[in-house]
């Protein structure tokens, strides 16, 4: 199978698990080249994503590692044998790749939860409202840079659409919901659309008020993504420089924490549809 010198974030995550499941059994990559039957080169560009592994390969080091966890490793071994290509590729050369592996980090969630401090959940946008949050960043992007975001973004919506839709909670503070991108008419229709949204079975939106005070993470947009077995949850961070994705048990706790406070400190799920309804009024 041919090597990638740019694996997705997928892929790597795939390796990380590989190694770890290595290191816990403190073996080699020795030991691991002589039972796959190849040079120490390969298991090392499998461990970093760069070169793809076999599904059978998967579970002979799993075996051989003594991971007795049969649904961890039968979801390694889904991970390996899944090659097609998702919808997002069609992206791929024009738009960042970590916005690729955020569309495929939520294709494979088995739930999702997320906290915004500043703009809405991206999964619940408008177009209006996309294009006007992609219109305020630095450097400035061209109009047709913007519009493949916009684009992109849209699409990014169908786990949230069809006949098994993905569970979705989104923990959203007030300041979120009163800055105005786009003015005051896009914003109104954007929170009307938060509004309908939420009314559905499998989409839970709540608010965190100003009154709340300070909370854990304040500031950080989180996307929590829940694996087909915990061990391969993953949090994505938005920062300037681009996504960044995270899944050591400590950073998984760490981040576990926030949304259960938030849980706490959140208005109920009707209390909060109220709420953003009583501010679209006041715009």
């Amino acid at each position: 199978m041919p090597s990638s010198s740019t694996p997705t974030e997928r892929q790597k995550r795939l390796g990380a698990e590989l190694r770890k499941m290595r290191v816990a059994t403190e073996a080699t990559t020795t030991y691991a080249a002589g039972l796959l039957g190849v040079d120490r080169t390969k298991v090392s560009n499998m461990e970093s994503g760069v070169r793809p592994i076999t599904s059978a390969r998967v579970r002979t080091l799993a075996c051989n590692y003594a991971c007795a966890d049969a649904d961890y490793v039968d979801a390694l071994v889904d991970m390996a044998e899944q090659r097609e290509s998702g919808w997002w590729e069609q992206y791929r050369g024009t738009l960042p790749s970590g916005l690729l592996d955020i569309a495929e980090l939520e294709w494979h969630a088995q739930r999702i939860r997320t906290a915004q401090t500043v703009h809405l959940p991206g999964l619940l946008h408008t177009d209006g409202y996309a294009r006007a949050v992609f219109g305020a960043v630095l450097p400035e992007l061209s109009r047709l840079e913007i519009e493949l975001r916009v684009a992109h973004r849209m699409e990014r919506q169908q786990v949230l659409e069809g006949e098994t839709p993905t569970d979705y909670v989104s923990y959203v503070h007030e300041a979120a919901l009163r800055m105005q991108f786009g003015g005051r008419a896009v914003t109104r229709e954007q929170l009307l659309h938060l509004c309908e949204m939420s009314e559905r079975e499998h989409i839970d939106v709540r608010v965190i008020p100003v009154d709340r005070g300070a909370f854990p993470g304040a500031g950080h947009a989180l996307l929590y993504a829940h694996g087909v077995v915990p061990q391969l949850d993953t949090v994505q961070l938005d920062s300037a420089h681009g996504p960044e994705f995270m899944h050591a048990e400590a950073q998984l706790t760490k981040y576990r924490a926030h949304l259960d406070w938030m849980a706490e400190a959140s208005l109920s799920p009707s209390d909060s549809r109220d709420f953003v309804r009583a501010v679209s009024h006041q715009l």
